[in-house]
């Protein structure tokens, strides 16, 4: 059973989807949650709600994290209110995609911005808490688009690709302070932010592309995370666990 019992957790993009089911997944599993959150204070209010009635703490904070100053911001009021911090996921981010031919350079640096700045951003506030905390856990959400890359969504792919080899050189950097840092990389998933695609894709066609045979939930790629998080995988870093019902296996 995994077991965050005395872990603080701060989730980036914690109030929908996947970050959503991820900080009330780590919330049953003992965790005290921050929840950060870019516009929806309705929707982290609610999760905050929900993780108070398992009876662990919980805080809310608005923070664009992708803005300089914005994360450290968010970190110290996490660290305030909840106290050492143990471990930080990242699912903060954009699923927009456009032909090479329409695409601006403006559609460009938002993507990247948003995925890959805040990711960079987000990880930096957290190292000092994390070393402070005498070590930790950091979990980033990237996207099998990131390991095969996507056509439309190329922007996407890519700063999903630059996450993973971002993170591989985390883990290798903060590997001496006893910082794990590790990527979930979530297939077809069901959340607000991938729904116009799937419909877009047709989703018959991608239930009948996924090996076992269904979308995924998040809680899937939510349940992946908060292994990463645990002390089960207190010797696993620079790794990705692919989430996605078996659908870049496919022969």
């Amino acid at each position: 059973m995994i077991d965050l019992t005395g872990k603080h957790i701060f989730i980036a993009g914690g109030s929908r989807g996947i970050g959503r089911a991820n900080a009330l997944m780590a919330a049953r599993a003992g965790a005290d949650i921050t929840v950060n959150y870019l516009k929806d204070s309705a929707a982290a209010k609610a999760v905050v709600d929900e993780i108070k009635d398992l009876d662990r703490k919980a805080f809310a904070i608005q923070a664009d994290i992708a803005k300089d100053g914005e994360a450290e911001r968010a970190m110290k009021a996490a660290f305030e209110q909840l106290g050492p911090i143990h471990g930080l996921a990242i699912s903060a981010g954009i699923f927009e995609g456009a032909p090479i031919e329409q695409m601006s350079a403006e559609f460009w640096d938002r993507t990247m911005s948003i995925n890959l700045r805040a990711t960079f951003l987000a990880v930096k506030a957290a190292v000092p808490y994390l070393k402070q905390a005498k070590g930790g856990s950091i979990v980033i959400y990237t996207s099998t688009a990131g390991q095969r890359g996507s056509s439309v969504y190329s922007a996407y792919a890519t700063s999903k690709g630059a996450q993973l080899l971002f993170m591989r050189s985390m883990a290798k950097e903060l590997a001496a302070e006893r910082i794990r840092v590790n990527c979930v990389a979530p297939g077809w998933t069901e959340t607000d932010m991938s729904r116009e695609a799937m419909d877009a894709e047709g989703r018959d066609g991608i239930i009948a592309s996924i090996p076992l045979g269904r979308i995924g939930k998040p809680e899937d790629p939510a349940a992946a995370a908060c292994f990463l998080l645990s002390d089960l995988a207190q010797f696993i870093t620079g790794s990705t666990i692919t989430v996605d019902g078996g659908f870049d296996m496919r022969g």
